[in-house]
Order: structure tokens, then C-alpha cells, then sequence
């Protein structure tokens, strides 16, 4: 039999993954954005996988069962440490919502209802004393 007169091979459908036992969505939500905490959206591991996330809400399906959520910031260096440990029920859809620090110095803030951003006051008080300074050199630069 040549080449040409072969007859065409017989493909078998094939068999869709089947994940093991009952699922659950874990909604995770990254507040922020871009502009507003950091260019590089957050790291995420659930149960020490990576998951790929985005700024605001991601539906992610994960198996019914007991979730570890770790979730962290990186810039120059990893920052906003934050973790949780909860339930996924069959069918049910569990919310988590996480925010990175105003600053690399402190921990993320994580929940299951919004979560507020910390290290405000630290934020302002760096903010203060530079322009306390600049108002500072600005006097004295105006006086001698």
C-alpha cells in the first residue's frame, strides 16, 4: 500500500477533564488598581498553587473543600503578607476580598467583606515631613 491509497486514520473523541468531586467558586476580589495601589496585581497561591488573578473580581473554581487563600504584594521587594483559611462548600460561592498596603512595611489586609487598605498614617506622615522640610528650606531660603 502506498502512501496515496492509506486509508485516513479513525480519531476517538477525546475525553474531557473531569475534575475530582464536587466543585465551589472562591470570588476573589483585588481592590485597587493600577493607578491606585500597584502596576504588578497581586500573587496569589490557593492550597500553594499559583493562580493568575486581575484588579477587581475574579470567579475562580476551585474543589469543595478546605481553601487556603494566600495572597501578597511584590515592587522592590514581597510585601502585604495576608492569608485566610476557609470552607468551600458544593456549589456555594465564598467571597474573599484583599488589599495591599499603602506602604511596603506593613501586611495586606484580607477578608470575607471589604477590607480596608492600612499604613494610611504612616503614608501621611512621610507625606508631612517632606513637605514640612521643602516649607522649611523654602523660609530659610527667603530669609538669608
Amino acid at each position: 500500500m502506498s502512501f496515496q491509497q492509506q486509508p485516513p486514520p479513525q480519531f476517538q473523541p477525546q475525553q474531557q477533564y473531569q475534575p475530582p468531586g464536587p466543585m465551589g467558586m472562591l470570588q476573589l476580589t483585588i481592590q485597587g488598581s493600577a493607578m491606585t495601589s500597584n502596576m504588578i496585581p497581586p500573587t496569589v497561591h490557593l492550597n500553594g498553587y499559583p493562580v493568575p488573578v486581575k484588579y477587581g473580581r475574579n470567579d475562580i473554581p476551585v474543589p469543595a473543600g478546605p481553601l487556603h487563600v494566600d495572597v501578597h504584594s511584590q515592587w522592590i521587594r514581597v510585601y502585604g503578607k495576608a492569608a485566610l483559611d476557609c470552607t468551600v462548600q458544593p456549589n456555594q460561592a465564598v467571597p474573599v476580598f484583599y488589599a495591599s498596603p499603602f506602604h511596603q512595611f506593613t501586611s495586606g489586609s484580607i477578608g470575607h467583606s471589604k477590607v480596608k487598605r492600612k499604613g494610611i498614617g504612616a503614608l501621611l506622615g512621610m507625606v508631612g515631613v517632606i513637605v514640612a522640610l521643602a516649607v522649611l528650606l523654602t523660609v530659610l531660603a527667603a530669609l538669608g
